[in-house]
């Protein structure tokens, strides 16, 4: 009976010894799966910038051959992203926060922590606060926590009494003092603070005063986005670009960038509109307006098709290729970038602020070297469905243009 004892035992604990075994074999696999990587995307405008523009105001250029971060090297990226942080909390633009810098490159952007060339301009400052606080979340190592607490301290010192934000600050003499909805910089913003203010875990470090200063800040802000719909001709449509940070008045930025109703754009700022749980009415209101407007401005059977063309060489750029419209009764839907005010014709432009109307008039290094259309406004029309049954149930805006 000893025997037959031992013997049971010696097989539970074999079978003990191998289900621990297999534990310690997945889980170290199991781990790597499930932890915060790097959203290298989510900074992926600024380093195509960064390889495909040289630019020799930029306090470094990259190094041809040198390896780059993995996804996964959490704290390496993060310690890029405090190097380049400014001493006010903000960040410069067009870096690759995944590069593997030399000694020497490391030593020259520490050199720059006073020169305040800080910006949201291509997914900056909101994009690395956010990656500090999951990496924070996973290492809990202060220093993380703390550059996140400066960036959003940052967010608020730039902030307009009005509820926008400009491209940079401190603010320069130039148009990016204006309020900026361009490249999703204004949602951009205000994602990161609805995270905050809906208690994301990856905040929780934000303790209850900023937390409370920061909340102040998203309602601000969504104001802004309210006050700012162009209702043009007593017809409430959509957003422009940039805004006059005084007048809330639509202005221009580059020369090629003029005051308009910006489908581009209002798509990103629609889109943030609709993650809102329990919208308000002027809300929903704002929704319904824009959805309609995106319906009516639709461009039909049009295609941008990109063709090879003589080497073209400008102060601006080297251009090898040219854009033409073809008609193509296939073809989805698409909408110009810009719609001219009051009379809500196709707009494009040039480095001369000519107001054109036809992509065939803009000469070629504009033509080829600028987004002049756009499918964003087709992802708000997808969406809608959904979000009008949930929220506007009595009120369907396409339905209406339908019929």
């Amino acid at each position: 009976m000893e025997q037959l004892y031992k013997s049971g035992r010696s097989l539970f604990n074999r079978k003990l010894l191998t289900v621990l075994m297999t534990f310690l074999w997945i889980a170290p696999a199991f781990a790597q799966d499930t932890q915060y990587k790097i959203d290298e995307e989510a900074f992926g405008d600024n380093s195509r910038h960064w390889y495909g523009i040289f630019d020799k105001h930029n306090i470094i250029n990259p190094m041809p051959g040198r390896p780059r971060y993995k996804a996964t090297d959490i704290t390496q990226v993060a310690d890029n992203i405090l190097l380049f942080q400014k001493n006010n909390g903000g960040w410069p633009k067009n870096y690759d926060v995944m590069a593997i810098l030399t000694d020497s490159q490391k030593d020259s952007v520490l050199k720059t922590k006073a020169d305040y060339n800080t910006t949201y301009d291509n997914g900056s400052t909101y994009t690395q606060i956010t990656c500090l606080a999951n990496v924070y979340t996973a290492t809990k190592q202060d220093k993380y926590k703390n550059a996140a607490i400066a960036g959003l301290n940052f967010i608020l010192s730039s902030q307009y009494k009005n509820g926008g934000w400009p491209q940079y600050y401190p603010l320069q003499s130039d148009y990016s003092r204006c309020i900026t909805y361009n490249d999703g910089v204004f949602e951009g913003i205000m994602e990161l603070l609805q995270d905050i203010k809906d208690n994301k875990p990856e905040y929780a470090f934000v303790d209850d005063k900023l937390r409370e200063k920061l909340v102040n800040a998203y309602n601000k802000g969504l104001a802004c986005i309210l006050k700012t719909q162009i209702n043009d001709m007593g017809r409430p449509t959509a957003w422009c670009q940039q805004y006059d940070e005084v007048t809330l008045k639509p202005a221009w930025a580059r020369k090629f960038e003029p005051p308009s109703i910006s489908n581009g754009e209002s798509s990103g700022i629609v889109l943030f509109l609709m993650r809102i749980d329990h919208p308000k009415r002027e809300i929903v209101e704002a929704i319904q307006n824009a959805v309609a407007w995106f319906d009516t401005s639709k461009i039909y059977y049009t295609r941008v098709k990109t063709i090879a063309a003589p080497r073209m060489v400008t102060p601006f750029r080297v251009s090898v290729t040219d854009r033409i419209t073809v008609e193509d009764t296939t073809a989805p839907p698409i909408w110009t970038r810009y719609y001219e005010l009051k009379t809500h014709k196709p707009l494009f432009s040039d480095r001369d602020s000519r107001m054109l109307y036809s992509l065939a008039d803009v000469p070629r290094e504009r033509r080829d070297g600028y987004g002049w259309y756009t499918y964003n406004p087709q992802k708000v029309l997808d969406k809608y469905p959904e979000w009008q049954q949930k929220w506007a149930p009595g009120k369907n805006v396409l339905a209406k243009a339908a019929n």
